[in-house]
């Protein structure tokens, strides 16, 4: 019989989601805002993920092995709890509990787990819920799905799990082993996340935006060193400063942020507002250049002999979604291939849990080459939504898309674009996305200024066709998630200066037919009518909402934006029927 693995994620904090294993077939993941739309979805439990994992897959909750969850009770005979307790002295209720209801949390997490089974149908008596250690799972989805089969370093920076904040391992033989784990509150990605909030984003949501912040700042103007060591081996954030609980925090308008006062007492009043300004933007650049160091420092410290015996290194967490690191450790000699889960925050750790449990009961999973795993949605579910919706949409069905949407887009057009399953992580990679021309001038801040309501600093992304990446990129790297930037080739940043960051580089996605056909035909379009077989790709979304799923959620955010053109599979939505010239030969 079939082995049955459903994850789920996300019971008390954020990025709830689900995903299921069949005999180490990844078939569904998703995440739950998708279905709730509520971004990050904080503090659900991933009921619609899970439902549709099942749902999708034909199968019923007695079907199912076991259920694997990333987090587990950790040891008072650890060093985790007590290390815990020590650092945060002076938050003695706090320190106390680590000692004495260490695991408080961890029964809370499968308590709520619990209960989502229940509404799901399962029957707790009959089914084996299984946990997994937090960063156990990070690490499980970066080294399972790698493909790599040779002996392969593992890294894993996020804010924090039960207690553990950074990992550091290798696999070999399917089988996953700890060298070393730092604990709260030496947190690396704890501290980007407190300087995230300073900088006037959301912690767990606008580190990304710090990220694209930092190339129009300069690292050197002020020096970070004090916020962090490492030193003989060890992590230690200064909580004078950041990681803060408790008394020490920053307070503001009835809200704690991760920061102290001593914090704002050095740098300034928080920023606030979207403008990136000094001396913001130098904070910024200098929070991302301290980020950077310390983590190659600790990368050769704990596996840079690996590294050199092997080449290899697979990385996540929600320090992996930082792009900029990326290209840094891709740069090192040492490294010959980096595989970054693409879901490598939170929401990943659904998939590294059952993954995991899958390898432990001896059946392998399968490399993860794609992330098209939501779900998927035909012309007729198309035509319903556009039957049931208040704003009686004008629609028409279309051929040869590629072709017409490329003639779209050459016209200056920004595009929505709607097909097949939705990405699992937070990258549009062809399914959910918003396209332009990257040589369409003025594409990027019409897309920022009047689609997506964002700030006009942030910057796009380009796809490509995999027989442009290495011309373009300079590299030939694989590149099909998204999460690396890779330095532009001069004569490409002249031909598509909308995909190219301030820094000269680009976040690129490469894609393989196989993957995608009708995205990737599109792009050959491009190339045909514009030399360039590259789009500027960025998720069907607006600001401060979770990515598209359903049809109906894509004709809400088409009719709450100033695009023009939306098409869902072989189906084109405009606002103004006049618009549908682009079927007779040629885009107005």
């Amino acid at each position: 019989m079939a082995l049955k693995i459903l994850g789920l994620s996300g019971a008390l904090t954020h990025d709830p989601s689900a995903a299921l294993y069949i005999d180490g077939i990844l078939v569904a993941a998703a995440e739950e805002e998708r279905f709730v739309r509520d971004k990050h979805a904080k503090n659900r439990m991933p009921y619609e993920a899970a439902k549709f994992c099942l749902e999708f897959a034909g199968i019923k909750p007695a079907d199912v092995d076991a259920v694997a969850i990333p987090f587990a009770p950790i040891s008072i005979f650890g060093k985790a709890r007590w290390h815990y307790a020590r650092r945060y002295l002076y938050a003695p209720d706090r320190a106390l509990d680590a000692i004495f209801a260490g695991n408080r949390r961890y029964y809370r997490y499968r308590k709520r787990i619990e209960w989502c089974l229940v509404q799901l149908g399962f029957d707790l008596k009959k089914i084996e819920i299984v946990p997994v250690e937090h960063h156990l799972a990070h690490a499980a989805s970066a080294y399972h799905c790698s493909g790599f089969k040779e002996k392969t370093a593992i890294l894993g920076i996020d804010g924090k799990g039960e207690y553990a904040t950074t990992f550091f391992g290798y696999g070999e033989n399917g089988k996953i082993h700890k060298i070393k784990e730092f604990f709260d509150p030496d947190s690396l990605g704890g501290l980007y996340g407190a300087i995230t909030e300073y900088l006037g984003f959301e912690m767990l949501d606008g580190e990304y935006k710090v990220m694209g912040m930092a190339p129009y700042g300069d690292p050197a103007k002020y020096d970070f060193s004090r916020l962090a060591r490492f030193e003989n081996g060890e992590l230690t954030v200064n909580t004078d400063y950041a990681n803060v609980i408790g008394f020490r925090r920053y307070k503001e308008n009835g809200k704690g942020y991760y920061f102290s006062p001593k914090l704002v007492e050095w740098l300034g009043p928080r920023r606030s507002g979207d403008v990136a300004d000094d001396p913001y933007i130098h904070y910024a650049a200098s929070m991302q250049k301290l980020f950077e160091d310390l983590a190659l420092q600790m990368i050769d410290y704990h596996l840079g002999y690996i590294l050199r015996e092997t080449g290899r290194l697979v990385f996540s967490g929600g320090g992996a979604l930082n792009v900029k690191l990326n290209q840094k450790i891709i740069a090192r000699q040492d490294v010959r291939e980096l595989f970054v889960q693409p879901a490598s925050g939170d929401a990943g750790t659904a998939v590294g849990a059952a993954a995991y449990v899958s390898e432990e009961r001896g059946v392998p999973v399968e490399k993860m080459e794609h992330v098209y795993l939501g779900p998927a949605y035909s012309n007729e579910d198309v035509i319903a939504a556009c039957a049931r919706h208040p704003a009686r949409p004008s629609w028409q069905m279309i051929d040869e898309v590629p072709q017409q949407v490329a003639r779209l887009l050459v016209a200056g057009h920004p595009v929505a674009w709607f097909h097949g399953r939705m990405e699992f992580g937070p990258r549009a990679l062809g399914g959910r996305s918003i396209l332009g021309c990257p040589s369409a001038a003025g594409v990027a801040d019409r897309i920022n200024e009047q689609i997506k309501f964002r700030e006009r600093w942030r910057p796009f992304c380009p796809s490509m066709i995999d027989s442009v990446g290495p011309k373009m990129l300079d590299s030939e790297h694989p590149a099909p998630f998204m999460t690396f930037t890779f330095e532009v080739a001069e004569n490409w940043k002249r031909r598509v200066p909308e995909v190219v960051h301030e820094d000269g580089t680009s976040r690129a996605q490469v894609l393989e037919r196989r993957h995608n056909p009708r995205y990737y035909d599109l792009m050959l379009e491009l190339e045909k009518l514009t030399g360039n077989g590259v789009v500027l790709n960025t998720s069907l979304n607006r600001r401060g909402e979770a990515m598209i799923c359903s049809p109906t959620d894509a004709l809400n955010m088409f009719f709450g934006s100033d695009l023009e053109y939306l098409v869902m599979e072989d189906v084109l939505v405009v606002k103004d029927s006049s618009k549908t010239a682009l079927i007779d030969g040629g885009a107005q």
